[in-house]
């Protein structure tokens, strides 16, 4: 493939351990492997909502990069004013990156979701084309009035990952939810079903940042607390990697009550691993996980997920479904596609939709 290169830019470090940035920073490793030159571009201020300095920054990295200079924007830097992108999206090849829609998220009032809806759609307007990391967010691009010929979906990868074993011989099965605790993952919603299931074992960890939506974690944190779950329910705050893989390798099942999801990665490294799940309907959900290795339930129904989650962790039946759900997930992961496989298709879109003219 002929060396190319690549303004990507982002909002923030890009060493920030969230599903989207470790996207990032794969496909930027990915691609400079490849031979590709990619200079990184952490952008100030507050996002996504972006405020004067968001904005500012935003527009001197556009004004000091040469005509017809090839920039992949991360889709969290749309949510502020887009006069940056329209005034120098004629001069540069600029291309969108979609996570998931930033009106998606959840808790958002009207004011805010049309707010982030109406810049999202005028960014992404002025781009010559957007990768998103499903094929539901790709669809989800003709909302916002792209089409879908300047649209393409590339996945993320995953990594060789050793089978998780789950907990020790004797005690009790061992849930694991993976995500940063805001209210779109729905930590709060799993709170409330772990109560309606206090009567049978089981520990539950939820690994994941607390600094994100600080108020929302210290509310869910003392609703564990409220209903006794304390001693259960353990959050871990943000975890390196090894941390990670070792909370992965002890579980019995993975959880993840998100509302939406515009891909979902930590289910599909809960796939590699052999992991059966519960999650929702929420977004790509449904198009991430097979139905032989989940059980998904309506997103914010507590009493559904309680059920769900109940199946699984009593008697010798839920242990039963437990492994059956555990092959097909260790079946599945076959068909996931690798790190280099995932960059080098995030290299031909690219190059797919943003031609040298």
């Amino acid at each position: 493939m002929k060396p190319e290169e690549l303004h990507l830019i982002i909002p923030g470090p890009i060493d920030q351990r969230t599903g989207g940035y470790l996207y990032d920073a794969h496909m930027a490793t990915g691609l400079e492997q490849l031979g590709w030159t990619v200079v990184v571009h952490s952008l100030e201020g507050d996002f996504p909502y972006g405020d004067a300095r968001a904005e500012a920054s935003l527009a001197g990295v556009l004004a000091e990069l040469p005509q017809g200079t090839r920039v992949l924007l991360d889709g969290l830097a749309m949510g502020g004013p887009p006069g940056p992108i329209v005034a120098h999206a004629p001069r540069l090849r600029v291309l969108g990156l979609v996570h998931h829609s930033l009106a998606d998220e959840t808790g958002l009032d009207t004011e805010h979701e049309d707010r982030l809806a109406a810049h999202e759609r005028e960014a992404l307007s002025a781009c010559m084309g957007v990768l998103c990391t499903s094929a539901f967010t790709a669809t989800r691009m003709e909302d916002y009035g792209v089409p879908p010929a300047r649209v393409r979906a590339v996945l993320p990868g995953t990594e060789p990952v050793r089978p998780a074993q789950g907990p020790a011989a004797g005690e009790a099965p061992r849930l694991l939810c993976v995500g940063s605790v805001v209210p779109r993952k729905g930590q709060d919603v799993l709170v409330r079903a772990l109560a309606r299931l206090r009567h049978i074992r089981w520990s539950c960890v939820c690994a994941g940042s607390l600094d994100r939506a600080p108020a929302f974690a210290s509310t869910v944190r003392a609703l564990a607390a409220d209903e006794e779950l304390a001693d259960r329910v353990a959050f871990t705050g943000e975890c390196g990697q090894q941390a990670l893989d070792d909370l992965y390798h002890s579980a019995s099942l993975f959880v993840l009550p998100s509302h939406h999801e515009g891909y979902g990665m930590a289910l599909t490294e809960a796939l590699a691993r052999g992991l059966p799940i519960v999650s929702t309907t929420g977004g790509a959900v449904p198009q991430t996980v097979p139905a032989a290795a989940a059980i998904l339930v309506t997103p914010g129904d507590e009493a559904a997920l309680g059920d769900a989650l109940g199946h699984l962790l009593v008697g010798p039946a839920g242990a039963s479904r437990r492994d059956r759900m555990a092959s097909a997930a260790r079946v599945h992961a076959l068909s996931l596609p690798t790190w280099d496989e995932a960059t080098r298709a995030f290299a031909r879109a690219i190059l797919e939709l943003s031609p040298v003219e």
